[in-house]
């Protein structure tokens, strides 16, 4: 929505225009909210803040834009650059929390894929990153910045980590003498001051369906502030793959099982259990390869050097399977991979996936099962849509919109849809 007059750009961050008369939505607010994050607004219905800058908000738009006033001016913010509400501040208290204590970190540690990756990438770029500054987000227990201090020789790693496990990372660097090189930096990275540009960003940020946690932003916010122009991010590109899938005994254990318990019929409860037990993905699902009836697709890929953070707030993906072999369709299946540029032209890009066809990882695969199973046929056509969206209260959760027609030969056999949480 434009304002009714506009007024000449003055000397500040802030475009003068005047409030415009009537719009639609809520009506009056007059809540004050602090900006956590810079934003630089486009065209004439937005205004450009600074973190700090208490802004008026005038009316809750949609779930990502709010009309606000700041010294006189009024227009667009967008949502995710604001303080967080208190359920916001609550689920980061319970996300970094949950980083805190050793058996997610034993976990990853335990991930070789995973940390193999991130040193194959260091190593095989070590003589490009010598006299470098690197900074790692969400260092964790300090592994990464040690591999980069070993195998690398840069001139710093800045290690950036909010959750308590920072105490436990500051002592095991001191352990392995790396002080000196390494400087821990306890805190959110948003809030977090560097003393220069940095020329590598590397973090490992990836969770759920890719994107779950959202610590992607924090990575993001980061580049903007103090990536040089020429500098490298790790991982460099990020894809999100799917494939359609058979489940029988997942099926089985989640809906069927109502059928007959100890000789008594439950499946009255069918209904309820849909809709409590199918309404999440299964993060931790192992998919043989035997179960895929097509062959995958990559649903979008970002570049971790332009993607931005509107841009995920909403990503839709369009797909079309071939069905290989007649079976049941019980869901689909989800995982993703990760790319690490070289710094030479002709070096190796290191390559992380956690599809079906590669070595193991914590991360699994992601299984979301749909309300009725559908029978299909060789050949046939699963056309389709998945929305991925951000939760506008919950900020580091997701939902997942399917929506596909199964089509065989040149007739339509049925259409379906179904909504996923991740994980409110």
């Amino acid at each position: 929505m434009e304002s009714d007059q506009e007024v000449p750009e003055n000397d500040s961050h802030v475009v003068k225009r005047v409030k415009s008369n009537s719009f639609d939505g809520e009506s009056n607010l007059e809540e004050v909210i602090v900006a956590f994050n810079d934003f630089k607004g486009v065209g004439d219905n937005q205004i450009s803040f600074k973190k700090g800058d208490e802004l008026h908000i005038l009316q809750k738009t949609t779930d990502t834009w709010w009309w606000a006033e700041l010294a006189g001016c009024y227009g667009y913010v967008p949502v995710n650059h604001l303080k967080p509400e208190k359920h916001a501040i609550w689920q980061d208290e319970e996300y970094f929390g949950n980083y805190s204590n050793l058996k997610l970190h034993h976990e990853m540690l335990s991930d070789r894929p995973r940390t193999l990756a991130y040193m194959r990438a260091i190593m095989s770029n070590s003589m490009f990153l010598t006299g470098k500054v690197i900074l790692d987000v969400g260092c964790g227990t300090g592994i990464i910045s040690m591999m980069c201090a070993r195998h690398a020789d840069p001139k710093m790693i800045y290690a950036v980590e909010a959750s308590d496990i920072a105490v436990y990372a500051r002592e095991v660097i001191e352990q392995n003498k790396m002080s000196e090189q390494i400087k821990l930096l306890h805190g959110y990275a948003e809030n977090i001051e560097l003393p220069e540009k940095v020329h590598l960003i590397i973090s490992e940020w990836m969770g759920t369906m890719l994107l779950f946690e959202m610590m992607i932003e924090s990575v993001i916010l980061m580049r903007d502030r103090y990536l040089q122009e020429d500098g490298v991010l790790w991982p460099s590109t990020a894809s999100l793959f799917l494939v359609p899938c058979s489940a029988h005994d997942q099926y089985t254990s989640k809906v069927d099982f109502w059928d007959n318990q100890f000789g008594f019929d439950f499946s009255c409860l069918k209904p309820v259990a849909k809709e409590d037990l199918l309404c999440k993905p299964l993060h931790d699902y192992i998919l043989p390869q035997d179960d895929c009836l097509s062959e995958e697709v990559k649903l979008f890929q970002l570049d971790m050097k332009t993607v931005t953070v509107q841009y995920l707030e909403e990503i839709i993906s369009h797909f079309n399977f071939c069905i290989r072999k007649a079976g049941t369709l019980h869901g689909f299946c989800a995982w993703f991979e990760v790319g690490f540029d070289p710094y030479s032209p002709n070096g190796e890009q290191v390559l992380l996936n956690t599809g079906p066809s590669h070595e193991l990882t914590h991360w699994k695969q992601d299984l979301f099962l749909l309300d009725e199973p559908v029978h299909v046929k060789e050949d046939d056509q699963i056309v389709g849509s998945v929305v991925l969206t951000r939760n506008p209260d919950y900020r580091r959760h997701l939902r997942a919109e399917y929506q596909f027609t199964v089509i065989s030969g040149d007739k339509t056999v049925s259409e379906h849809r179904k909504k996923f949480f991740i994980w409110r």
